[in-house]
C-alpha cells in the first residue's frame, strides 16, 4: 500500500463484468485481444476485472497505476500471462527469466548497448537501410511490395551485423520460425493452455518444427563463432564467454541457447512492427511524407546518415513515436503479484493476474487529446507539454526498461529518413489492415505497399 493509499482511501471490488461472462470473455480474447482490452477499459476506466476462464485478469489503464506495478513495487510483480506461454519456445532468456537469473543475465548483455557502442553502430545500420532502399527502388512502378518481409529482413541484417557479428541472411527463413513461435504462444493464451502440447494439431506441429530451427541456428552460429576464435565485445561472444563460466556445462548450453534465441527474436521483431506501422499510416498522409522528405534532404543530402543526424531528424523521431503510440510493438505487460497489493486504491490478491497494456493506456482520452487520430506532432517538442512519463511507454518501464530502445529508434529513424529521402510508399488498394497481437503488435498477412519515386 503507498502513502496516499490508506485505509479509508481503498475501494472495496475492481469494477468488472459478473463470473458468468467468463465463458464470454474467453471467447472474445481468442478472437481479439485487443478489442477486449479496449472495450473494458472503455466501459470500466482506469480499473477493470476480466473473468476470463477460470483466471481473473486485472487491466489496470492510468499512469500512476502503471508506475506503481512496472517501477515502484516491480519487487512484488513477475512475468505474467502470454510471457509464461513464451517461455516454451525462448527458455529462460531475458525476455522471460526473473530475479537473480534476470540480473545475470541483463548484467551480461548491457554494455553491448553502452552510448559507444550504439554510436559505433550508425554505420551498419544506415548501410542495411539502403540496401532496403535500393531493393524496394528496383520495384517503383511495378507490383505491391510486402514491405513486412522487406523489414524483417533488413531488421535481421541489423541484428547480425551490430549484435552479433554475423551474417543472418544465411539462414533460411528466421522470420517464418519466430511467427510459429508467437503463433503458439499467443495460441496457449487464448486457450489458457487447456490444450496439451503433445495434441498434434497443425499449429503445434509447426511450433516443434519451428522450434527445431531455431535451435539448429543457434547452434551454428556459436560453433563458427568458437571455430573462428576472434574476441570482441558484441553480444554473441559476451554470451559465449558467460556460458563457459557456468560451473554445469549443460546448464551454460542451455543458457545460452536460451538468450541467443531470445535475442533473435527480440533483436528484429519489435523494430519491424514499428516500421511497419509507420509506413502504414504515413501511407495516406502526404504532408508527412513531405515534411520527412524535406527533413531527409536538408539533414541529410546525398550522404549516409550518421550518429550525429539523429538530432537533426526530429520530425521523423516524431512520426515514429507517434506511430508506436498507436501501436506500440510491447502491446501488454502482463504480471503476476507476488503478495496481495493496492493498486489505484483497489485491493489485489497475492497471485493475481496483472495487466498494463500500453496499448490502451496511449489512447486514454485523459492524456491524450483525440487519441485515435495519428499525429506526430504530439512529439515535437512545443507539444510535449506536463504529460504524465509513465502515460507513453512503448519500451515498457522500470527495471526491466527495454535494453535495446536507443538502438530501435536509432534503427526506425535512418531506415524512415532514408526511404523518405528517396521514394513514396503507400498501402496497395484495397488491402485491409489488421493488428495481429502476437508477442508484438504485428500487421496481420503482411503489408503490400506500391513504391514510387519521391518528388
Amino acid at each position: 500500500m503507498t502513502a496516499t493509499q490508506t485505509p479509508a482511501t481503498v475501494r472495496r471490488r475492481v469494477p468488472g463484468p459478473s463470473r458468468a461472462a467468463a465463458l464470454r470473455m474467453l471467447a472474445v480474447m481468442s478472437r481479439d485481444r485487443l478489442r477486449m482490452l479496449s472495450d473494458a477499459a472503455a466501459r470500466y476506466g482506469d480499473a477493470a476485472r476480466l473473468p476470463v476462464g477460470h483466471k481473473t485478469l486485472y487491466l489496470f489503464n492510468h499512469p500512476d497505476t502503471a508506475k506503481h506495478v512496472l517501477a515502484e513495487n516491480s519487487g512484488n510483480y513477475t512475468k505474467g500471462i502470454g510471457l509464461v506461454h513464451a517461455r516454451r519456445a525462448l527458455g529462460d532468456g531475458l525476455l522471460t527469466s526473473e530475479g537473480e537469473l534476470w540480473r545475470k543475465q541483463r548484467k551480461v548483455i548491457q554494455p553491448a548497448f553502452q552510448s559507444r557502442r550504439i554510436a559505433a553502430q550508425a554505420g551498419p545500420v544506415a548501410e542495411e537501410a539502403m540496401k532496403l532502399v535500393a531493393r524496394l527502388r528496383a520495384a517503383v512502378g511495378g507490383e505491391p511490395v510486402d514491405v513486412v518481409s522487406e523489414l524483417t529482413g533488413l531488421t535481421l541484417g541489423v541484428l547480425g551485423r551490430t549484435l552479433l557479428d554475423a551474417d543472418l541472411s544465411e539462414f533460411d527463413d528466421i522470420g517464418g520460425a519466430f511467427a510459429a513461435v508467437q503463433d503458439q504462444a499467443m495460441f496457449e493464451l487464448a486457450t489458457l493452455s487447456a490444450v496439451p502440447t503433445w495434441v498434434p494439431l497443425a499449429k503445434q506441429l509447426r511450433f516443434r518444427r519451428a522450434r527445431a530451427h531455431l535451435d539448429r541456428i543457434v547452434q551454428e552460429l556459436v560453433a563458427r563463432r568458437k571455430a573462428a576464435a576472434t574476441a570482441g565485445e558484441d553480444v554473441l561472444t559476451r554470451l559465449i564467454a558467460s556460458a563457459e563460466r557456468e560451473p554445469d556445462p549443460r546448464v551454460g548450453r542451455m543458457r545460452l541457447r536460451d538468450e541467443l534465441v531470445t535475442l533473435l527474436l527480440a533483436g528484429h521483431e519489435t523494430t519491424a512492427s514499428t516500421l511497419s506501422w509507420t509506413l502504414h499510416l504515413t501511407s495516406d498522409r502526404p504532408d508527412v511524407w513531405e515534411r520527412l522528405h524535406d527533413e531527409a534532404v536538408a539533414a541529410l543530402g546525398d550522404d549516409l546518415p550518421t550518429f550525429a543526424d539523429l538530432e537533426k531528424l526530429t520530425y521523423t523521431s516524431a512520426v515514429i513515436e507517434e506511430a508506436m503510440r498507436l501501436y506500440p510493438p510491447v502491446w501488454l505487460l502482463p504480471r503476476i503479484a507476488k503478495e496481495p497489493d493496492v493498486i489505484g486504491g483497489y485491493p489485489v490478491p497475492g497471485k493475481a493476474d496483472v495487466l498494463v497494456s500500453p496499448y490502451t493506456l496511449h489512447r486514454h482520452p485523459g492524456f491524450w487529446p483525440d487519441p485515435e487520430r495519428f499525429d506526430p506532432g504530439r512529439f515535437e517538442t512545443a507539444a510535449r507539454g506536463d504529460r504524465p512519463r509513465y502515460a507513453y511507454i512503448p519500451f515498457g518501464a522500470g527495471p526491466r526498461f527495454c535494453v535495446g530502445n536507443h538502438l530501435g529508434l536509432m534503427e526506425a529513424v535512418f531506415v524512415i529518413a532514408c526511404l523518405a529521402r528517396e521514394l513514396r510508399l503507400t498501402t496497395a488498394p484495397g488491402w485491409t489492415v489488421r493488428p495481429e497481437p502476437m508477442l508484438s503488435l504485428r500487421i496481420r498477412g503482411g503489408l503490400p505497399m506500391r513504391v514510387s519515386a519521391a518528388g
